[in-house]
């Protein structure tokens, strides 16, 4: 069930654009930036809301990549994997994050700390390889920096 105060954040979204509907991002957002990831329970809230199908707003959910429809870690590492950053390096920075983090893409750390998941692109190219974890992105990344930056994050 969703607080009142995520329904009165979502309301006020909703007053900005013409249709219920599309405001149905915004809604999603404002849950998981609540409770870091959307539940089935809280998709049929905000589609009820927005009025629109639990179906029809979960195909919404699922096209995003920044919505969680399962829980995640802390911190969600977004490693890109588009072309520029596999010419770049990008094995090897995903074989390390494999490897000290203990985790394949999709899983958490045991810890729960963080969430690694591929990203078709980071819109960094020119700055190959790159990441992202949380609002921050880290580009022209070597294997080397990696300790020193998933020590900013606990």
């Amino acid at each position: 069930m969703l607080t009142a105060e995520e329904i009165l954040q979502i309301e006020h979204e909703i007053s900005l654009v013409p249709k219920r509907k599309a405001a149905c991002i915004e809604a999603l957002k404002i849950v998981q930036h609540n409770r870091g990831w959307i539940s089935d329970e809280s998709l049929k809230d905000v589609a009820g809301i927005v009025d629109m199908s639990p179906a029809e707003l979960d195909s919404v959910a699922t096209f995003y990549n920044l919505i969680f429809r399962r829980p995640v870690g802390r911190h969600v590492i977004l490693l890109c994997d588009s072309i520029s950053c596999w010419v770049m390096g990008y094995e090897e920075i995903r074989d390390y994050l494999f490897t000290n983090l203990g985790i394949q893409y999709g899983q958490t750390t045991e810890d729960g700390r963080f969430t690694l998941l591929p990203n078709a692109c980071l819109g960094t190219c020119d700055c190959a390889p790159a990441l992202m974890i949380g609002n921050d992105l880290y580009r022209n990344l070597t294997v080397d920096q990696l300790d020193e930056i998933l020590s900013k994050y606990s």
